[in-house]
């Protein structure tokens, strides 16, 4: 598959746009790893393979490891390797992302607001929905990763 169409030099604006969510998540107080353990698990779902080589090779400067890296496909399996925010965190990431599902349920919803209040909860919603953009225009246009 080629890749399509260029969306930053057709589109500038738009493109630009999406780039003010990524500086505003940026900005969040969101923690940077989570940041990246989110952006990696939805573009796992979507399929987006550059979106997934860009954020697992972020994650790793961040510090985290190979082996968890790995896992996060799989994290409900995965024991006790992701913390309990992490678990939120993801269970998160899916429910929004396969929003035609069933939804973010109450349940995840309350006990992530329990765990990082009312801001950071806004902050992690639209840091979701952020990378979902992201990765339907990765997908959309065929970009691969860059290694």
């Amino acid at each position: 598959m080629e890749a399509r169409l260029n969306m930053a030099h057709i589109q500038p604006a738009a493109y630009k746009a999406l780039n003010v969510l990524d500086q505003f998540m940026l900005a969040s107080s969101i923690d940077p790893l989570h940041r990246e353990m989110i952006k990696i698990r939805a573009s796992q779902i979507n399929g987006c393979a550059y979106c997934i080589s860009h954020h697992t090779a972020s994650a790793r400067k961040l510090g985290e490891t190979e082996q968890r890296i790995y896992l996060m496909s799989a994290w409900r399996e995965a024991g006790d390797i992701f913390t309990e925010e992490e678990r939120l965190l993801l269970d998160m990431t899916e429910q929004v992302t396969l929003v035609h599902k069933a939804g973010l349920k109450d349940e995840t919803y309350d006990k992530v607001l329990e765990k990082f209040g009312k801001e950071q909860t806004a902050q992690i919603i639209m840091g979701i929905i952020t990378i979902n953009a992201w990765n339907r225009v990765g997908v959309s246009l065929n970009m691969h990763p860059v290694l």
